[in-house]
């Protein structure tokens, strides 16, 4: 006589990895423009600079927006950079979905496994807009993002200042610090109501400290504001941009050695 099988227990509900955040069409993924704006400025200069625009012999110099998200931050670079190509690259087929309504080019492409559909050496600059914090393996983004740029080629780079003027302020009080993440589900512990998605976090010496490791030459720091800081606060929050390890955003600007 056979005995039926007990029931089978079941299945754990499952919760979506990391992967699945990020193209989850409600997970942020565009940055605040007074940033955007900074960094087209910063690289604007970089790329007037005689010598620096683009490969030798060049006019158009090619210029990457790695993490592209929505597109918005690469759109709003383009009239800061007349006559240079910009083309958006993300491995999220939403984020791309929504970029090319924006960008004209937008591709799909990847830091690791199979890397980035260029050449070595074939790209001029490198727009890195709040992308670091999220990365698992920063160090082979960074190596991905040399073999990329030719000799001299610039890296925009800007990420959450850990070490913001009120993070200080938070962590005296025993109080999560803003960008900081402890889960991928909720807020628990910092101010703010978004889940992001930030893995790392960077100091200004810190940054400094790593870009320069992966072979860059560190050109200049500068600091930007938090789109995200109460209305109140805007200002105070501007008057620290003076001073970037204050900064609610890093913006640093390096160059391949």
């Amino acid at each position: 006589m056979n005995t039926p099988a007990p029931p089978s227990a079941p299945a754990p509900p499952r919760h979506p990895g990391l992967r699945d955040f990020y193209e989850n069409p409600a997970v942020p993924v565009a940055s605040g423009t007074p940033r955007s704006l900074r960094q087209a400025r910063m690289l604007a200069r970089a790329l007037a600079t005689p010598g620096t625009s683009a490969a030798p012999g060049a006019t158009t110099a090619t210029v990457l927006d790695i993490g592209c998200g929505d597109g918005t931050a690469a759109a709003t670079a383009a009239p800061l950079l007349p006559g240079h190509r910009i083309i958006g690259v993300d491995w999220s087929q939403d984020a791309l979905r929504r970029a090319r309504t924006r960008l004209p080019y937008a591709i799909r492409g990847e830091l690791t496994g199979t890397g980035l559909p260029f050449r070595d050496a074939s790209v001029d600059a490198v727009l890195f807009s709040e992308v670091v914090e999220h990365l698992v393996d920063p160090d082979s983004a960074l190596d991905e993002i040399r073999r990329v740029l030719r000799p001299g080629g610039h890296l925009m780079l800007s990420t959450p200042n850990l070490a913001a003027w009120y993070n200080r302020g938070l962590l005296l009080a025993g109080v999560q610090p803003v960008f900081s993440e402890v889960s991928l589900r909720a807020i628990h512990g910092r101010p703010g109501r978004e889940v992001v998605g930030h893995l790392r976090l960077y100091t200004a010496r810190a940054l400094r400290e790593f870009v320069a490791a992966a072979g860059f030459e560190v050109v200049r720091l500068e600091g930007a504001p938090f789109h995200g800081v109460p209305r109140p606060l805007r200002a105070l929050d501007r008057l620290a941009c003076a001073r970037p390890s204050l900064a609610s955003i890093l913006l640093l600007h390096a160059r391949k050695t």
